[in-house]
């Protein structure tokens, strides 16, 4: 791959995206981190991948803007479509997900990183969605997925505005779990990614499918949703282990299954 880069180390693996000088995820980079993500969902000694850009100052800037000034209704409709089942399948990834945001993450860069299951800032980082400043809005889902996350108040200040945040202030607000210094924060990826892989890998599957499947479901169908992924975390292995060593005061042995 040109612009992606895999890195597995044991059960964590790191995607890398190095498109400089500011990491734009254009199509052809767009099709790599796929391609990335989709042989790590099939690696089943992988437990959860790391998402992060190359360098120190910028995560992800966004789309490459030269994309745009051709674009009418007809053509700026057939982008978004195709453009959609991308970041669903980010959105929906099988395994745990985290951002690993170490620099600016802008337009596209925030809407990736609100993919992510959990996202961890370096300390220098800005947060944005700058679109309207061009005369356009965000279309990776940023009024949606930021809008279910800080609320739609928060989520309106920072869009109408066009007007980045703080790392503190992401954090502030929820849009990010925690900020740590620059040169802390792989290491800091990395410990959440082992407590995450001490649990067990079916539950945690499962506790994203439910979190995920009833988020915009009304609650009573929520609630039957996680009733059913509970119902077949019972009949699993793992269950019986998890439940075995717990009682015997011992770490589980997980057996994904």
């Amino acid at each position: 791959m040109d612009h992606v880069r895999t890195a597995i180390d044991g059960p964590i693996a790191t995607v890398t995206i190095d498109n400089p000088p500011v990491n734009a995820i254009a199509w052809p980079v767009r099709v790599e981190i796929r391609e990335a993500l989709e042989q790590l969902a099939s690696n089943d000694d992988v437990r959860v991948v790391i998402l992060t850009g190359a360098g120190n100052h910028i995560f992800v800037a966004g789309a490459d803007i030269t994309e745009f000034p051709p674009l009418r209704y007809e053509s700026g409709l057939e982008r978004q479509r195709r453009n959609l089942p991308w970041w669903d399948y980010l959105a929906n990834y099988v395994k745990p997900l985290l951002a690993a945001i170490n620099g600016h993450a802008l337009g596209g860069g925030l809407e990736l990183a609100l993919t992510c299951d959990v996202r961890i800032a370096a300390a220098n980082a800005r947060l944005g969605l700058p679109e309207v400043g061009l005369g356009i809005i965000p279309g990776g889902g940023g009024t949606q997925r930021l809008t279910r996350l800080v609320g739609a108040g928060r989520a309106k200040l920072m869009i109408f505005s066009g007007e980045p945040l703080t790392a503190q202030e992401a954090e502030r607000i929820g849009l990010v779990e925690k900020v740590v210094p620059q040169d802390q924060l792989m290491a800091e990826c990395r410990a959440i990614a082992e407590k995450i892989i001490s649990r067990g890998p079916i539950a945690v599957r499962l506790a994203k499918q439910a979190i995920n499947g009833g988020f915009e479901r009304p609650l009573s169908e929520a609630l039957e949703l996680e009733a059913e992924c509970f119902a077949r975390a019972m009949d699993t292995e793992d269950k019986n282990e998890g439940v075995a060593a717990f009682l015997e005061k011992r770490q589980p042995v997980w057996k994904n299954r």
